[in-house]
């Protein structure tokens, strides 16, 4: 596979767009421009990779260092890969993790909930898990990468396809799905490879506690490793502070907490 590096630089991390509120519109030589006085260093870059018979391009976030590092796919909301994403992305890299988000909606990216919901409707499926087993590959081989140690989150749309990711990457060693299109199905449960971690809130009106009790039945099962949590009092994109009304900042910090603990466990 011909891999082509576009841009280099080098830097750290901080966060900010949620599934129900504007997203911020910052660009990404803006957010550098902030991240400067963060203690991590960590390098950045704008890759592209073959997916199928198309080019896909994507946002790579490294630790410093040779490596190999445990390796994340970084799945966008509905939004598109903006801002909040990318943060999400450095923040790993400092964690020591190499990031890959991959621009699911080939560079475009919405500023409303109705142009958000246009652009998720029209991204055909198979494409996007094309995309994404791309991207497996494209860090699968990079040196600095362990190649057994790769895993993928989402949030919102892109807790849909981090469940997905782990339905159609059977190498796939962990997958955290934040309140994400489920599935229930034993034939589909039972392609499942990886343990997985699933985060939810209790008033979501999409992803319902029913829909993720389901869910967690039926990995229960079929035997597959996971810890699903239903966090109280709050609903869908909780974890963005972009999302004004929904953001829960302690919730989303024990959110935080058990993803790290578990990709830690899983990828380290």
């Amino acid at each position: 596979m011909k891999l082509f590096v576009l841009i280099s630089i080098s830097l750290v991390i901080l966060s900010s767009s949620s599934c129900n509120n504007k997203p911020s519109n910052k660009n990404t030589s803006e957010t550098i421009q902030k991240q400067e006085t963060t203690k991590e260093i960590i390098k950045i870059s704008t890759v592209t990779f073959v997916s199928g018979k198309d080019t896909t391009t994507a946002y790579l976030a490294e630790p410093e260092g040779s490596g190999p590092f445990p390796a994340l796919i970084v799945i966008q909301e509905w939004w598109g890969l903006n801002d909040w994403i990318t943060e999400n992305a450095n923040m790993f890299a400092e964690k020591g993790y190499v990031a890959l988000a991959v621009d699911l909606y080939r560079g475009k990216s919405a500023t409303s909930p109705d142009e958000a919901h246009e652009l998720m409707r029209g991204l055909p499926e198979d494409r996007a898990i094309r995309d994404l087993k791309a991207a497996f590959t494209f860090l699968h081989e990079r040196e600095n990468v362990n190649k057994e140690k790769i895993g993928s989150i989402g949030w919102c749309m892109g807790g849909g396809y981090s469940l997905q990711t782990a339905l159609n990457v059977p190498e796939l060693k962990a997958s955290v799905v934040c309140y994400g299109r489920l599935v229930t199905d034993e034939s589909t449960v039972r392609k499942i490879n990886c343990p997985l971690l699933g985060i939810f809130g209790e008033m979501d009106r999409g992803i319902t506690p029913e829909d993720v009790k389901e869910f967690e039945e039926s990995l229960n099962k079929e035997g597959k490793k996971n810890n699903i949590i239903i966090y109280r009092n709050v609903g869908h994109a909780f974890m963005n502070p972009n999302n004004k009304q929904g953001y829960n900042k302690e919730i989303t910090d024990k959110a935080w907490n058990e993803i790290f603990t578990f990709l830690d466990q899983n990828l380290k």
